[in-house]
């Protein structure tokens, strides 16, 4: 079993880093860690994001699943890969990006908000659907979505997403969520983000409205 499907199974939640540098990527990560959240996501529009990607999978190897988001072009992938992601986050949906993620043996999580999207992307072996921005999408709509789409298939929504609310999506059937600027954001101490991972991690296992 691939890292990134055994740490869904325990603590379903993608901690967005954006904005994390090289600098701070340890300590921030070694805090996620320690509050129970194992999958990291370095957007590429952070400052030097191939090397905190890089420095985070040398240091904790199997202990994470450390990947890349705001991922546009099959060249992206590849550099990606070469420092050490797993996986590869994208606000959209993109055949070029699903193929690169194939050859390459990456997982691939794009982001879509119609079920037209959803399922062109499931029919092209997206690991997950990044619902994107769930701010528009109440917890009604991924019900209604998972009624549809093919049985088995993850959806996170992101954006909007926090320690508040994200039971009421887990509880309709979403498979985790992708959490940003509430679990970190530039400038916040390991501590902090210590704690919130503390506290999402708990309400995600609650599954209740």
């Amino acid at each position: 079993m691939k890292s990134l499907d055994r740490h869904m199974q325990t603590a379903p939640v993608v901690a967005i880093l954006r904005g994390l540098t090289p600098d701070e990527a340890l300590d921030i990560a070694q805090a996620l860690i320690d509050g129970g959240i194992h999958i990291m996501e370095v957007p590429l529009n952070s400052p030097e994001p191939l090397k905190s990607i890089s420095l985070i999978a040398e240091r904790f190897g199997d202990q994470v699943s450390i990947g890349a988001g705001t991922v546009l072009t099959a060249d992206n992938v590849k550099t990606v890969k070469e420092a050490g992601g797993q996986f590869i986050v994208a606000p959209n949906f993109s055949a070029e990006v699903s193929k690169a993620c194939q050859l390459l043996d990456m997982d691939w999580m794009p982001g879509v908000y119609t079920p037209t999207e959803a399922f062109a992307a499931a029919e092209l072996g997206a690991h997950s659907l990044k619902l994107f921005p769930a701010e528009l999408c109440p917890p009604s709509i991924i019900k209604a979505m998972l009624a549809v789409l093919p049985k088995g298939t993850r959806v996170l929504p992101v954006g909007g997403v926090d320690a508040d609310n994200i039971a009421q999506y887990m509880a309709v059937g979403a498979a985790g969520a992708g959490i940003g600027s509430s679990l970190f954001k530039p400038g916040d101490t390991p501590d902090q983000v210590r704690q919130r991972a503390r506290a999402l991690v708990t309400n995600v296992n609650k599954k209740e409205c």
